[in-house]
């Protein structure tokens, strides 16, 4: 889906070849290959979602503070964490933790719709004002509890949790569909691992670990 530009088509311009050298040397030469997902990563303009401050840093490759302890992933983290997931177009995907908005955005051109839950009240509207501006209108946000999930909008093709925690919260496992993905840090503070769980016709489930990461903890009714 088209992004509506939030500044004049010169000024942006300007931007463009970052984002280009981002995706050449942090993704493509790595190992995001999925056509869908380095497009995406092209398009949405990161340096909009980042604080006026870090401007210079929009594209580099590593994460970046956006306030009240949370950060924006590293692109690279973004990239693997949406191409685990395996979109089509078609899906419903939850993510929790949106902060900036700038993971959100990434979605919502590669899923039909995004129900995207964020605890923190002034990053909430962060990203709702972000993602408004860049006028995306697939995707539904909610402030609250994240490990609770969404049921009222149950079941999710896919669940992307950007926060680690030590056990996949139970309420997520249960709105996932069949067949859907799941993608989560799991770990402490120190030691962190990025897992895809995934659920067949069968009910089975499978689990493979993708890469060591390092995320801000998962709260779960005020506490980690």
């Amino acid at each position: 889906m088209p992004a509506n530009r939030t500044q004049p088509p010169a000024k942006a311009d300007e931007q463009q070849r970052p984002r280009e050298r981002m995706v050449e040397t942090q993704l493509a030469a790595r190992d995001i290959a999925d056509p869908r997902v380095l497009d995406a990563m092209r398009q949405v303009p990161r340096h909009l979602f980042v604080d006026e401050g870090l401007l210079d840093r929009a594209y580099w490759d590593g994460p970046l503070p956006i306030g009240h302890g949370q950060t924006i992933s590293q692109p690279y983290i973004v990239a693997l964490m949406t191409q685990a997931l395996g979109l089509r177009g078609t899906e419903r995907v939850l993510e929790v933790g949106f902060g900036c908005g700038y993971q959100t955005a990434v979605l919502a051109r590669l899923a039909s719709e995004v129900y995207a839950v964020e605890r923190i009240a002034a990053l909430f509207e962060k990203g709702r004002a972000n993602l408004r501006a860049q006028g995306i209108e697939n995707v539904r946000l909610k402030l609250g509890d994240g490990s609770l999930g969404w049921e009222e909008h149950a079941p999710f093709d896919a669940v992307l949790v950007a926060a680690y925690t030590r056990n996949v919260p139970e309420l997520l496992r249960s709105q996932l569909s069949t067949c859907g993905r799941l993608i989560i840090p799991l770990g402490d503070r120190d030691s962190q691992l990025l897992v895809l769980y995934g659920k067949n016709a069968h009910g089975e489930v499978t689990r493979k670990v993708m890469a060591a990461c390092r995320f801000v903890p998962l709260v779960k009714n005020g506490s980690p």
